[in-house]
């Protein structure tokens, strides 16, 4: 995954609040525990160390969210909120953390790989649309004309006249419909498109399709267009697309990590992050894991022996978590960031590198 909705965190100074909380709120009693729970959070963060006033803007964000979700994730520097965000589900562990760079990776598992991806819906009168990309999703119709749209078989002479004119309509919203797709498709980097519909008009889209539009795309048998037609199947066999997708890309970056070049464990793939060497950082996910590393103030400047940093004149060298000095070095070298539950790797940490 790309990290730059996090890269600008490390343009603050430090230190910060990292808090997620479990915020589900369907009844007065999980008010209350919300309400209980923050409390806990915050005498945590009391003795860490953290500031009132931090502790005090992420407790309002948490008690009064503008938005309601089952978890939410805070980070907070200085004396205000640096980023917030939704859960999907609660986090696996409630965490309070008072440290010089922000705990990012639990929220990063949790919300795991935001494919780019178009969902089209398809009849002989156009399509609909969503186009999704980094969490933001956006809804599109296309048609090029509308009449005559269906062969009636009531032409007498003239039908065979009126059949091709219904076939031309059609042929043309299949070809803009197209030309939308390979749009929006080349403007996000699209890797899936699933195209549902109708069957001929599918086929006179996937005619008029770029190439290399056409090889992302991935035929649903289900869904229909239709107000409330696209339904959970359709649903269903989008999130089996994308799911595909990233197990493909997941056993590619593998097969790279392990033909090379690459690093493995974390003082290897220490040195190759401050060389901007790493294209891809391949993580087992373990949020409670207690592996430390030295860091320094620039996003580079991290090593498991705090001398590399002085070597490297740093005054004074910082402890900080493994994974949150991994993920900032990635952030700011502009490495792509993955977990990989079956990574071999010694410290369940490697990287595909760029040379």
């Amino acid at each position: 995954m790309r990290l730059d909705s996090v890269r600008h965190l490390y343009e603050r100074r430090g230190p910060f609040v990292s808090v997620y909380m479990d915020t589900a709120r369907t009844t007065e009693d999980a008010v209350n525990a919300v309400e209980l729970r923050w409390r806990r959070i915050a005498e945590e963060l009391t003795k860490e160390g953290a500031p009132s006033t931090l502790r005090g803007a992420a407790g309002e964000l948490v008690n009064n969210p503008v938005e309601a979700a089952p978890g939410r994730a805070v980070f907070a520097e200085g004396a205000s909120v640096a980023l917030t965000e939704p859960l999907a589900a609660p986090p696996p562990r409630e965490i309070a953390r008072w440290s010089p760079l922000p705990h990012v990776v639990p929220m990063l598992a949790q919300r795991g790989e935001a494919v780019p991806h178009l969902q089209v819906l398809a009849d002989h009168a156009g399509a609909d649309m969503i186009v999704s990309c980094g969490g933001r999703r956006r809804e599109l119709s296309v048609g090029a004309a509308d009449w005559p749209i269906q062969k009636t078989g009531q032409g007498g002479w003239s039908q065979t006249r009126y059949d091709r004119d219904a076939e031309e309509t059609w042929r043309r919203n299949a070809v803009a419909t197209a030309e939308m797709i390979d749009k929006e498709a080349h403007g996000i980097g699209a890797e899936v498109i699933v195209l549902a519909g109708e069957p001929q008009t599918r086929h006179m889209i996937m005619e008029a399709l770029s190439k290399e539009t056409a090889a992302r795309v991935v035929v649903a048998e289900r869904g229909r267009r239709a107000p409330g037609a696209a339904g959970e199947s359709f649903q269903a066999e989008v999130d089996r697309a994308i799911d595909a997708w990233v197990r493909k890309r997941r056993a590619e970056l593998l097969g790279a990590y392990s033909a090379g070049p690459y690093a493995t464990g974390l003082a290897d793939t220490a040195r190759a992050l401050r060389d901007a060497r790493v294209r891809t950082l391949l993580l087992r996910d373990d949020p409670s894991a207690d592996a430390t590393m030295w860091i320094g103030p620039e996003g580079t400047q991290l090593a498991i022996d705090p001398g590399e940093l002085s070597d490297l004149g740093v005054d004074l060298p910082m402890e900080e978590r493994a994974d949150a000095a991994l993920a900032r070095a990635a952030a700011m070298t502009d490495a792509d960031l993955w977990f990989a539950a079956e990574l071999d790797s010694p410290d369940g940490v490697g990287a595909v590198l760029r040379y």
